[in-house]
């Protein structure tokens, strides 16, 4: 994260503006009151070839059923509370009983297929996931940094798979991705 510059906003109020890798504006700065404020702030998200195809290759290769179930099962285990929303997947009550869930299995699976309409529109992820970001803000609301705790696993997760292959410029593109998504997903909290 860097800053890129130090403006002054209504009524002389400082805004530190930073800028992020991922093609997201973090705005810090004080209010009137002398609060601290963060705001985040999407804006077109440039991708270079590399990424593009660093991604579209992940993808194609990847095993959805297996990482996908993988990724949910660590979330679930490593963030216990992430249980929460998952009442009717029956038993969760260890790493194993997790495991084991074939609802975690399929749900696992359904969120990677998910992810393939974000390759599938990497110009327009924001409006790719307005339903969705809608569904869990409005309807399951899901606490918000749950999405980033299972991109977080899911990025250990695809290491691991592709183990010497998992370069750091591969890990750059593939979190740069997720956070894209992540911040699609955040869009309709308030």
């Amino acid at each position: 994260m860097r800053r890129s510059s130090n403006q002054m906003g209504p009524g002389g109020v400082g805004l530190w503006v930073f800028k992020l890798q991922t093609g997201i504006l973090i705005l810090q700065g004080s209010s009137s009151s002398g609060h601290a404020e963060t705001s985040k702030v999407s804006n077109m998200v440039e991708w270079t070839e590399f990424e593009r195809a660093t991604i579209q290759d992940i993808f194609s290769k990847m095993d959805y059923e297996s990482v996908g179930h993988n990724a949910l099962t660590r979330c679930l285990v490593v963030y216990p509370w992430t249980q929460r929303y998952f009442g009717k997947f029956g038993n969760l009550y260890n790493a194993a009983a997790i495991a084991g869930n074939p609802l975690v299995a399929a749900h696992g699976a359904v969120v990677l297929h998910g992810l393939d309409k974000a390759v599938k529109n990497m110009d327009n992820i924001k409006a790719t996931y307005a339903e969705l970001s809608v569904l869990h803000s409005e309807k399951l609301h899901v606490d918000p940094d749950n999405f980033r705790l299972l991109a977080d696993c899911l990025t250990i997760v695809v290491a691991s798979t592709l183990g010497s292959g998992f370069t750091a410029e591969v890990q750059a593109a593939f979190q740069k991705f997720l956070a894209v998504v992540t911040a699609a997903l955040r869009k309709q909290y308030h």
